[in-house]
């Protein structure tokens, strides 16, 4: 469907919906990544900034991924995401976004360097543990330009030589923002899956249902790996998905989640 067309559709579906089930059947409209560079628009339009849509775009993305929303971002709003965002953002957050945004975490290599894993854990004690405050900028700058499987590694090495966790570490020395973003960083490094699932299981859990979480999280993930953050939020909460989604949700907009969603077999 040509994309006049498609927002043409778009127009006369706004004027007939309403609600939570309009912002579904919107967000499934639009292209993939012209839905995130949307999102992202909108965490920073208008007071405040929606740091945490931010936070969990640009962790959870391939390099490849964001070159193309920041393609869609440019055209789509006339300005370029990278400049928004610095804008919009101040201090060692603004730092570690636009570090993350470079997307230099790839590496399908695969390949680690164990003597380097060593010492980027014992850089990242020295900035931390070792001393009275923290050097922020070694976190990020390792948490976000090392790949994943080298990561991996560095954590286990961290452990080792501070006898904790990475993630108390963070929680520790760092608070606020900057503290989710470096936790989801390092979430998504263990396991991609199981951060989407907890995302999800947040969204639903509780009183009140983050709308905008489930669905940009459904809908962008819908013809990715959803079926694989379904198996893990079941393993992690002995749940599924689809019924906190029944639960949670009535009318319309529980249906057409559940069928996005699809079946639990």
């Amino acid at each position: 469907m040509a994309w006049w067309k498609a927002w043409d559709l778009t127009e006369t579906l706004q004027s007939e919906l309403s609600g939570k089930f309009e912002r579904l059947i919107m967000a499934l409209m639009y292209p993939p990544y012209k839905y995130e560079a949307k999102e992202l628009h909108d965490a920073m339009k208008g007071l405040g900034t929606k740091e945490g849509v931010i936070i969990e775009i640009l962790a959870s993305r391939t390099k490849i991924q964001l070159q193309e929303i920041m393609k869609a971002y440019e055209e789509d709003y006339g300005s370029s995401l990278e400049e928004d965002i610095q804008a919009d953002t101040s201090g060692y957050l603004e730092r570690i976004l636009v570090c993350l945004l470079q997307g230099s975490r790839d590496d399908v290599s695969g390949f680690v360097d164990p003597g380097q894993a060593i010492q980027d854990a014992q850089d990242l004690y020295a900035a931390g543990e070792k001393i009275h405050g923290t050097d922020e900028m070694k976190f990020i700058t390792i948490l976000c330009t090392r790949s994943a499987t080298h990561l991996m590694r560095v954590f286990e090495e961290y452990e080792k030589i501070a006898s904790k966790s990475i993630e108390d570490s963070i929680k520790s020395e760092t608070h606020g923002s900057l503290e989710e973003a470096m936790l989801t960083v390092v979430k998504c490094t263990r396991n991609l899956h199981s951060y989407f699932a907890e995302r999800l299981y947040y969204a639903l859990k509780g009183a009140g249902t983050r709308d905008g979480t489930l669905i940009r999280n459904i809908v962008s993930r819908s013809e990715i790996d959803l079926n694989l953050i379904k198996c893990q939020f079941t393993k992690m909460y002995g749940k599924t998905l689809s019924s906190m989604i029944m639960g949670d949700t009535s009318g319309d907009y529980k249906n057409a989640l559940l069928n996005l969603v699809g079946s639990d077999s």
